[in-house]
């Protein structure tokens, strides 16, 4: 399996950013890490190896980027409204430094994006703020709402990374032509807000599919047995 790494000067965050690319050829999944974690957090805890035969087939590239949820989401020394801002500064990254540059290499033009737990908030929200450039979104016990990091702050970016508020407002179609997979399961701390976002989905006639696996933790080991179920999805052809 081909592993390249790769760190540059972001300028849209003003430091420099790592991440891994894992392939030689193929359809582009971009992949975040959980909370607060690195670019090669999902190396380590072998979601990458779950992928390992559509990698070595030539049918996918990952794209592992670092979180700076440090310094927004989780960061109690500054204001609500610089995490969110500097989270705001992330999006920008991730789209222009990454997404516009590799959506190019599959035909369609668009990337699937891919996260467990804090990662499966990060890839939906990227998704639905930018349906033009996603075909899939597959979220791994991902929770979907940002207001127990805002402490009581609301303003329109807040709003604007919350999917269950804004989704009520978009209209891109691409939205209805998006291949969405929620997983959880019974045992899920992130149960609910599965529930909660599917039904928002619902509500919006946005096709989805909200897997639910039975008997199982809010852990590694059934992610790794998602991640290459959803990545299969992929018309690769």
């Amino acid at each position: 399996m081909k592993e390249e790494y790769f760190k540059w000067y972001s300028h849209n965050l003003s430091r420099e950013i790592e991440m891994l690319v894992f392939g030689h050829a193929g359809y582009p999944v971009l992949l975040f890490p959980t909370s607060m974690g690195s670019f090669y957090e999902n190396k380590d805890m072998g979601l990458i190896d779950s992928a390992k035969w559509f990698i070595d087939q030539g049918l996918i590239q990952i794209f592992c980027p670092a979180s700076i949820d440090k310094e927004s989401f989780y960061n109690k020394n500054i204001h609500p409204t610089h995490r969110i801002e500097n989270h705001t500064w992330y999006d920008k990254m991730i789209c222009h430094e990454i997404v516009e540059k590799v959506k190019n290499n599959t035909s369609s033009g668009k990337v699937a994006v891919a996260g467990c737990s804090f990662g499966g908030y990060h890839a939906a929200n990227f998704a639905f703020r930018h349906p033009g450039y996603i075909s899939h979104v597959f979220s791994m016990g991902g929770a979907f709402s940002i207001k127990n990091y805002m402490d009581g702050y609301h303003d329109d970016n807040v709003f604007y990374n919350s999917p269950e508020d804004y989704l009520y407002g978009l209209n891109d179609p691409e939205l209805w032509n998006m291949d969405i997979c929620l997983g959880t399961s019974n045992w899920d701390i992130c149960y609910d807000a599965n529930l909660k976002l599917s039904k928002v989905l619902n509500d919006r006639n946005i096709h989805h599919w909200l897997d639910i696996r039975p008997d199982r933790e809010h852990d590694w080991p059934v992610w790794k047995e998602m991640f290459p179920h959803y990545l299969s999805r992929i018309k690769f052809f």
